[in-house]
């Protein structure tokens, strides 16, 4: 990928990430103290026949600002079922993915190549080039890390907007059927619905922290062999 000149001064790119961060976190803070997710959805279920399409919507905005992808997504649970439910959760983390990315390549694309240096950027994007759909799907699959928060990071690295979106929609599904099932089954959660998400969700979390672990010493031997070749 080609980039602009930049500023040699990384300073300034250090500075422009912190207020970026800053920002979401600010915007994090207010949400959470103004957004009250069962008013969500009493105002979703108004719209009628567009219910999924305006959750959809919602969903999508309010994940990119942090609020938990899990609560989101048994709301989707609670007000469409857990097969309805399950396509309208896809289709807002799809939606988070997108704008979380499209923010983070305005704001922190060019910090982020000037800081990482142009030899390490180069090879950055040249490993997105190789497999930054299957790191997005892996992401998605690692418990613990914020969706939204490596989308912002994923599109300050350069991973274009069809990866995001693609690797966002797979890897995605078993976590979207397992929250959007407990939300479905949250008047009875040992109903056997509920309990197979629960297996999912487990299934999920040791092939994540596998892929994980995995990817972690694959960079690691590439960086080795890459020095001593060097």
């Amino acid at each position: 990928m080609t980039e602009p000149d930049l500023p040699v001064s990384r300073r300034r790119h250090i500075i422009r990430l912190a207020l970026f961060v800053g920002f979401l976190l600010a915007l994090f803070v207010l949400v959470s103290r103004v957004v009250e997710i069962d008013e969500i959805r009493a105002a979703v279920a108004a719209t009628g026949p567009a219910a999924p399409l305006a959750y959809v919507v919602v969903s999508a905005v309010l994940g990119a600002v942090f609020v938990p992808g899990p609560i989101l997504a048994a709301g989707s649970g609670v007000l469409f079922g857990p097969v309805l439910g399950t396509f309208v959760t896809l289709g807002s983390t799809v939606g988070t993915a997108t704008v979380a990315s499209l923010v983070g390549r305005r704001a922190g694309r060019h910090s982020a190549w000037a800081l990482l240096g142009a030899q390490r950027a180069d090879r950055l994007d040249r490993q997105i080039e190789r497999g930054g759909l299957w790191a997005v799907v892996g992401q998605r699959f690692v418990p613990g890390i914020s969706d939204a928060l490596a989308s912002y990071a994923f599109g300050a690295f350069g991973v274009p907007l069809w990866q995001m979106a693609v690797g966002a929609f797979i890897g995605s599904v078993p976590r979207a059927f397992v929250y959007t099932a407990l939300g479905a089954s949250i008047g009875d959660l040992s109903a056997p619905l509920a309990y197979t998400a629960i297996a999912v969700w487990c299934v999920t979390a040791v092939i994540g922290a596998f892929a994980a672990h995995r990817g972690y010493r694959s960079w690691r031997t590439h960086d080795t062999e890459r020095d001593v070749s060097g």
